[in-house]
């Protein structure tokens, strides 16, 4: 597991393209141009000053002198010698995005024993991972466990297939979500339902996004492969085409398939009033 502990080095806020480093903050920036600047200018001073030449050659040879030795010395100068200075706010907003918790939703099969959610929640303890929704769903051979997971920023998906594998997860798999996955599931469903009760036509759009599948045409012809593993669900509508969704990797639940059944029975109800 990677360390967040400390700030990167300033050469990792270089950019990708041109490489140059964020512009650091003004007052930082003359404080380090004075710092380098005021030696270089006392000592051209002294040495000039000190000199039998009129004063007009003073003059312009302190200002040429001066500009000179700002411009290709003191200023180039002060942004390598206090690189580290100049950036650190910057490599401290980097950090505190490292560390930033993410939200991650997850989706494994466990074995329906006493335990076995246990077990899988130490598993992603041990990386400071916290589970903060959880919906189980039971199907042949286990149970199915949707999980809305907040995890340090610098965990990968990597990191967290093996916590769940540690854990005793079979078929696991993560996304990046965002706070809209912590909405409560009966809440959403009910508002799918409202939204298919006022316009019937939106079940397909609905259907989809309770489940988070794709639709697909209905005449699609799609994967025998994809039927066996249950990726596929057709749902009877109201109207002559039945609705086809697919989730490709992650098989429909007989749960998922009953509230999508109940979607298409509601739209029918709605359609059937309007027509009488």
């Amino acid at each position: 597991m990677s360390t967040f502990t400390h700030a990167p080095p300033p050469s990792e806020l270089a950019c990708d393209v041109c490489g140059r480093y964020p512009e650091p903050p003004k007052v930082r920036l003359t404080l380090a141009n004075v710092a380098a600047m005021l030696p270089i200018e006392l000592a051209v001073h002294a040495l000039v000053v000190a000199t039998g030449w009129p004063l007009v050659v003073k003059v312009l040879l302190l200002a040429v002198t001066a500009t000179a030795l700002v411009i290709w010395v003191a200023e180039p100068g002060a942004r390598r010698l206090f690189r580290s200075w100049l950036h650190a706010p910057a490599l401290r907003r980097r950090r505190e995005l490292d560390v930033a918790p993410a939200l991650w939703r997850a989706r494994a099969t466990l074995a329906d024993s006493p335990g076995a959610l246990e077990h899988l929640t130490h598993a992603l303890a041990g990386l400071g991972v916290n589970i903060l929704t959880i919906q189980a769903q039971p199907v042949r051979g286990g149970v199915v466990d949707e999980l809305v997971l907040s995890a340090p920023g610098g965990l990968t998906e990597a990191d967290l297939l093996d916590a769940l594998g540690d854990g005793g997860g079979e078929g696991a798999r993560v996304w990046p979500t965002t706070p809209l996955a912590l909405v409560d599931g009966p809440t959403r469903a009910l508002s799918l339902a409202a939204r298919v009760a006022a316009m019937p036509a939106e079940l397909p759009f609905a259907a989809a996004e309770l489940l988070a599948a794709q639709r697909v045409p209905a005449d699609r012809v799609v994967p025998d492969a994809w039927h066996a593993a249950r990726t596929v669900l057709k749902v009877p509508t109201p109207w002559d085409a039945p609705l086809v969704l697919i989730r490709p990797g992650v098989p429909f639940t007989p749960a998922e398939e009953a509230r999508a059944a109940r979607l298409a029975e509601l739209a029918e109800v709605v359609e059937h009033q309007r027509a009488t």
